[in-house]
């Protein structure tokens, strides 16, 4: 995990306050890498272990989260949405449970969001302008792709979308060609059944498609010619049989 420099300038209450909170859901797997009560660095200690701090004036604020595969367990820690100039948040490869709060909206900053879930994706992230890096593939999350690209204008700047080996359902919705600036995109390994659009062929910057499912027998039939559509546009797509 990254660590910040050291800075003289003091933390924000609010950072100190949400940082401290989310010690205390986490608990002793992060107690010892998190010394002090000031997360970016406090008299002669360093900062808190994956916690990167800048300077806004006389104050630090933490623009980058990361606490990864230290297993740590519980529901997502909700004062993480407190921390209103993130831009990056990294909680992948633990055990945390339970939905990603509506409240993740309030990251207007939000550039990476990667995330150990399960339960649905809320709408509210689409409202993360910012957002660049979706990855929440290896999950339990249900619900399907339509409910979370339903808010109009949703997801402007996103640029890979990892969704894979999760139990959403329904299609691919024709409407995620409305994802501009979208170059990746992974749906392998959920339960999604019925054809690829063709209009997913022409989101401009597209460049790589997984689109395994488990129902792969209702994609079969529409593969080929998906196929010949990607490759004109020389868009890579993987249509392997899930075993």
């Amino acid at each position: 995990m990254k660590t910040a420099n050291f800075s003289s300038s003091s933390s924000s209450r609010m950072v100190v306050k949400s940082l401290n909170e989310i010690k205390a859901s986490l608990g002793w797997r992060v107690v010892y890498a998190w010394v002090g009560d000031d997360p970016c660095g406090d008299g002669g200690l360093p900062p808190w272990s994956g916690v990167i701090c800048t300077t806004q004036g006389d104050y630090r604020v933490v623009t980058e989260l990361e606490v990864y595969a230290v297993s740590i367990v519980g529901l997502f820690p909700t004062a993480v949405t407190n921390l209103l100039d993130l831009t990056r948040l990294d909680l992948h490869n633990n055990k945390l449970t339970g939905p990603l709060p509506p409240q993740i909206g309030h990251l207007k900053h939000l550039k990476t969001l990667w995330n150990k879930l399960q339960d649905v994706i809320p709408p509210e992230i689409g409202e993360l302008k910012q957002l660049t890096h979706l990855d929440v593939g290896n999950n339990r999350l249900v619900g399907t792709i339509r409910e979370l690209i339903r808010v109009e204008g949703c997801f402007p700047a996103l640029r890979n979308l990892y969704l894979n080996s999760n139990y959403l359902t329904g299609g691919i919705p024709a409407q995620l060609a409305n994802l501009t600036n979208l170059e990746i995109l992974y749906l392998s390994y959920d339960k999604m059944a019925g054809i690829i659009p063709a209009s997913i062929a022409h989101i401009p910057k597209l460049t790589y498609l997984a689109a395994i499912t488990f129902s792969f027998s209702a994609l079969l039939g529409r593969i080929q010619s998906m196929k010949m559509i990607l490759f004109g546009k020389a868009i890579g797509i993987s249509s392997m049989q899930n075993h």
